[in-house]
């Protein structure tokens, strides 16, 4: 297993984070165990997760799943770099509305506390090494949010602290108030990051360096698209609907041109696309959230596939990046 720090943290991380999202929703709770166990044999450390998810009326059931694998013993809190998420409105004890119960969904210093502490439960830990603002709150003062933050650093409930979807300036602007107030801020960003999807190469990646932050792409294989999903359409293994299949349709020439190249080197589609992004420079870890052993086992051959400058110069054509702004837009 390769590992890598995050950011410029001492922070010693796997090149692949193990996504925890369909823990609950679609994979039951001894399958996911089974993957979490798996994980930390094959090397995996980085764990990733959300107060959110679980989803619907089971938001924090990830959580949960997590923790009673926690509380099993045998070092598996130890060896796990567990990264989870603040920011969705979530249950509020003896409130059954319709609608999110003020200050359940933001970045309030009071729901960042109440948060932390449900998370701290549901993980059954006393510390989260990577607590991540899932999105911005563009309501609440930055010197709220990093108070909150500092505080709970204090008290040894949070490690360190990341964003998940901030635009290019948000980073920036965390950043310099972070500076202000002598405190390490943001050491990571999640970001919606693959072979079709590169607009975070125009800002969001160039700030990302500069302040110091790892990036850890969500969606590598944007939902399937880069998995082989024209082959495994055309072989009945899968069907796409609503918008996967729009999507599918508006970009079916670049996708099938990618899994022709992904055959001519003996690849599957999916292997290749984690492949490339464990090739680009700010990546620190790319997130794979599988639903099986079978696509936990697939992505764990990303590791050894070493792609040329040739090979990678190709993927560009086929899927034309960005440069850093302005360049990207001059003519």
């Amino acid at each position: 297993m390769e590992y890598t720090q995050l950011g410029r943290t001492g922070l010693t991380v796997s090149r692949l984070c193990l996504g925890t999202m369909n823990f609950g929703p679609q994979t039951d709770e001894p399958d996911s165990h089974r993957i979490m166990d798996t994980a930390l044999e094959k090397g995996i450390n980085f764990f990733d997760s959300a107060n959110v998810y679980g989803w619907a009326e089971n938001r924090g059931r990830t959580e949960e799943i997590i923790g009673n694998w926690f509380a099993q013993g045998g070092g598996r809190r130890e060896r796990t770099v567990i990264a989870t998420k603040v920011f969705g409105a979530m249950p509020v004890e003896g409130y059954s509305g319709d609608s999110p119960w003020p200050n359940s969904d933001r970045l309030s210093a009071r729901n960042i506390r109440q948060a932390v502490d449900a998370s701290l439960r549901r993980l059954q830990t006393d510390h989260i090494d990577l607590y991540q603002m899932h999105h911005v709150d563009r309501r609440t003062p930055w010197e709220e949010i990093w108070q909150a933050m500092e505080t709970l650093v204090e008290q040894g409930k949070i490690l360190y602290v990341g964003s998940s979807n901030f635009a290019g300036w948000h980073i920036a602007t965390a950043q310099e108030v972070a500076r202000h107030r002598n405190f390490l801020g943001l050491v990571s960003e999640q970001s919606l990051y693959n072979l079709m999807e590169r607009s975070v190469e125009l800002e969001v990646l160039p700030s990302a360096e500069y302040h110091g932050l790892g990036v850890i792409p969500w969606s590598p294989l944007h939902g399937g698209l880069l998995g082989g999903v024209i082959r495994k359409t055309e072989e009945g293994r899968r069907r796409t609907t609503g918008r996967a299949a729009e999507a599918l349709e508006e970009n079916r020439a670049q996708i099938q041109e990618f899994e022709d190249f992904c055959d001519k080197l003996g690849q599957a589609p999916g292997t290749v696309a984690l492949a490339w992004l464990l090739h680009q420079p700010a990546v620190t870890a790319p997130i794979v959230g599988p639903r099986t052993d079978a696509q936990f086992a697939s992505a764990l051959d990303a590791l050894d596939v070493k792609l040329s400058a040739e090979e990678l110069a190709r993927l560009d054509e086929i899927f034309p990046g960005h440069k850093t702004a302005p360049e990207d837009y001059a003519w």
